[in-house]
């Protein structure tokens, strides 16, 4: 039987994860704040797309819900550590014969920023844009990858 692995405890990551948590209750966040380690830029957006993160053996998988905005109209940065994603959904044109009784789709711009772990390879991201959904692959360095070795015993 395989012993389970050793996970580090990193209380400041399970704070981060529980405000994240909490922000959702009350809806996207307008303002960010980007602490960017030197100096804290403010950056606003109108709404905060989706974002789902997965992380294997190799690679960390950013997926972005960005229905009806076409592959030109996202911008996508690494700074200092920070992985950015930016853009803006347009709200559709008024039409003269055609009466709104709701709107609920959000629109606008939109900023999300991720920190990244130094082991993510931000040299090497591979972004594909297909049905709404933009995939970022992030590889992660060979160096970082743990590696088990077998100690004999003498």
């Amino acid at each position: 039987m395989k012993p389970a692995p050793i996970l580090r405890w990193n209380p400041l990551k399970e704070m981060e994860e529980m405000q994240n948590r909490m922000a959702t209750l009350f809806g996207p966040d307008p303002v960010q704040i980007i602490n960017t380690g030197r100096e804290e830029k403010l950056a606003t957006a109108d709404w905060a797309p989706p974002v789902d993160i997965t992380e294997d053996e190799k690679e960390y998988l950013f997926k972005v819900d960005l229905p009806e905005l076409k592959k030109e109209e996202v911008k996508v940065t690494f700074e200092e550590g920070i992985l950015s994603i930016a853009g803006e959904r347009r709200i559709e044109k008024e039409e003269k014969n055609r009466k709104y009784h709701r709107v609920e789709r959000e629109h606008g711009r939109f900023l999300r920023s991720f920190s990244l772990p130094e082991n993510a390879d931000a040299t090497k991201i591979v972004a594909e844009f297909k049905e709404g959904v933009l995939n970022l692959h992030l590889p992660k360095n060979e160096k970082s990858r743990p590696r088990v070795l077998e100690v004999k015993i003498t």
